[in-house]
């Protein structure tokens, strides 16, 4: 059904989805580990290309070394920050003396971190082969080639935003920002599978008529997406409370409305996810790819909200903090093709 050049980026496309999804899921370690600051400079690791695994390797006087790269590239992002106007953040930027604090070498955290920076390189790759691929479509379908091709800056820009997320010592909301893009990238490249998929085989589109999916799908989602920020806030709020010594069974009730907010939108997605897969399940076909992506959805939205439960009941434990993360980003990724599979209506 399709040409050996389509099924070619097709199959690289889908690859590069499942290594998005796995850096994802390296940085969701990374984060329950505390190892995001394992290494202290970008791209390499302690100034090497393979990081060291004692003390006795590091360089001479890093520590003063990083701190003074560190600051100077601070002050470049403030200027940035501040030309696109947001002032408030730049002078939190150029004053928060906090940010240069060098963390003291930890092999498990240093080895974490940089594993994360190669599974991030492997999907760089990807989104690089799948950009090239593309242009099979430059007659067929031109969008595909586009957006492909952006995914590469987005990612570049991602790489770029890692950098900064390592020389502000993990400041709260460029991190909100850096896990935003990474949904972007992944939402990108499940859109270019999509058109690639559905331009040859319109059986995929069949759908009963009813527009209420649409919106209904997308309001979903626009909801799941408020309520990863809202749980990146608190995120960043319960490493704050770790930092400051405050006792691990005390940091739910210390949180603040961040985590109330969180929790509602928590409980409004599992209901408006419930509604969407009890519609779809009745009006399509049990093999259809609707009802199979209603069924992943259902079933995710499950996990998600039992990990929530762990988390708040258990006193924040690590496996359910990367849990929650994973889940979060796989059922954003499940809710956005499934809309995108319920956007066309042909009888």
């Amino acid at each position: 059904m399709y040409p050996a050049a389509e099924k070619r980026f097709i199959r690289t496309n889908a690859i590069t989805i499942i290594v998005l999804f796995l850096v994802i899921t390296a940085g969701g370690i990374v984060r329950s580990t505390g190892s995001g600051m394992g290494c202290p400079d970008w791209p390499k690791c302690f100034n090497q290309i393979i990081p060291p695994t004692d003390v006795s390797q590091l360089p001479a006087g890093y520590e003063q070394h990083y701190v003074e790269g560190r600051a100077r590239k601070n002050q470049r992002f403030a200027k940035m920050v501040e030309f696109f106007g947001f002032p408030d953040k730049a002078e939190q930027i150029r004053t928060d003396k906090s940010i240069l604090v060098h963390e003291e070498f930890n092999v498990a955290k240093t080895w974490t971190e940089y594993v994360n920076r190669l599974v991030g390189v492997v999907s760089g790759f990807f989104l690089l082969f799948s950009a090239i691929f593309s242009f099979t479509y430059i007659k067929s379908k031109k969008s595909i080639v586009f957006w492909s091709v952006l995914n590469l800056f987005v990612v570049v820009l991602q790489a770029w935003l890692g950098s900064i997320v390592v020389s502000t010592n993990l400041m709260p909301w460029v991190i909100t920002v850096h896990m935003l893009l990474a949904l972007l990238i992944v939402g990108i490249s499940i859109y270019t599978y999509y058109k690639a998929t559905t331009l040859r085989n319109k059986n995929i589109l069949i759908n009963h008529q009813f527009k209420g999916f649409k919106l209904l799908a997308a309001f979903s989602l626009i909801i799941m997406l408020v309520q990863v920020v809202f749980g990146t806030e608190v995120r960043e709020r319960i490493d704050h409370l770790g930092d400051t010594g405050v006792p691990r069974n005390e940091w739910i009730s210390s949180i603040g409305s961040h985590f109330d907010i969180h929790r509602i939108l928590g409980y409004v997605t599992f209901g408006l996810v419930l509604v969407l897969f009890f519609l779809v399940k009745s009006r399509f076909s049990k093999l259809s790819r609707q009802a199979k992506y209603a069924w992943i959805m259902f079933i995710l939205v499950l996990i998600q909200m039992g990990s929530g439960i762990v988390l708040a009941r258990f006193d924040v434990p690590a496996f359910a903090q990367t849990t929650h993360l994973v889940i979060a980003s796989l059922l954003f990724g499940a809710q956005y093709y499934l809309m995108l599979l319920l956007s066309k209506f042909k009888r």
